[in-house]
């Protein structure tokens, strides 16, 4: 698999010394998953592989993991309302605890570089535990503002891959049913995150010949990615 640390990764990341013998690539990754099936996933098993490179080519590379399976975030409710965006601030420890939680999940975001996330289709939408996560950081003043003329995100200078797996095949008539990537791509994109790498892993539930091709594919769709933009 051809090396995933590109031109225009390196020219992000790269940190100028006076010395250019000494400079050093250097990446802030935060990774996400979320599927219930742990090492069986195939969205993980993809994120996997990408992941594998990452920390091949930038072995000094900050990774922060986040499995949304396993550590459950909590639904927002009406303490999380007050303690976001009561101009009063959080009046309760709950609250004070809600508000720490949350500016913490941000302050990952927004130290992130590039953000991986990987994801199961559920009900033709996103996994619940995932949607916590962006209810967590989609917050006004923090990753997108309100103006006269339009949002404006905040989360901005990112690029994230989009590793996705569903058991049927979205990519085309059952396109319509598919909320789960159209859903990302807007509310990423409202955050200000518009730069995304979208890896699709189809027919999962057609067996495990279909599955396991599915997974090669996505693979090669990574691979082929990096050597054009190392092309270019």
């Amino acid at each position: 698999m051809l090396p995933i640390g590109i031109a225009k990764f390196k020219d992000r990341f790269r940190a100028e010394t006076k010395d250019p013998a000494k400079r050093t690539f250097m990446t802030n990754i935060l990774y996400l998953t979320s599927s219930p099936n742990g090492s069986q996933s195939y969205s993980n098993r993809v994120a996997e592989r990408l992941l594998d490179e990452l920390r091949g080519n930038h072995p000094d590379a900050s990774i922060k993991h986040r499995d949304l399976a396993r550590d459950l975030l909590p639904h927002i409710d009406e303490d999380f309302v007050h303690a976001t965006r009561d101009p009063a601030g959080p009046r309760t420890q709950r609250q004070r605890d809600l508000l720490a939680r949350s500016d913490a999940l941000v302050d990952e975001l927004l130290a992130a570089d590039f953000v991986v996330i990987a994801t199961g289709m559920i009900n033709f939408s996103i996994p619940s535990t995932l949607k916590a996560w962006i209810d967590q950081v989609a917050r006004a003043g923090r990753t997108f503002s309100y103006s006269e003329s339009a949002p404006r995100g905040l989360a901005t200078g990112k690029q994230v891959a989009l590793i996705v797996a569903r058991g049927g095949i979205y990519s085309g008539d059952m396109a319509p049913m598919d909320f789960q990537v159209p859903y990302l791509q807007k509310v990423l994109a409202f955050m200000g995150m518009t730069d995304l790498h979208l890896f699709e892993v189809e027919g999962t539930a057609y067996g495990v010949e279909t599955a396991e091709k599915a997974v090669e594919a996505a693979v090669g769709k990574i691979a082929r990615r990096c050597a054009e933009a190392a092309a270019a």
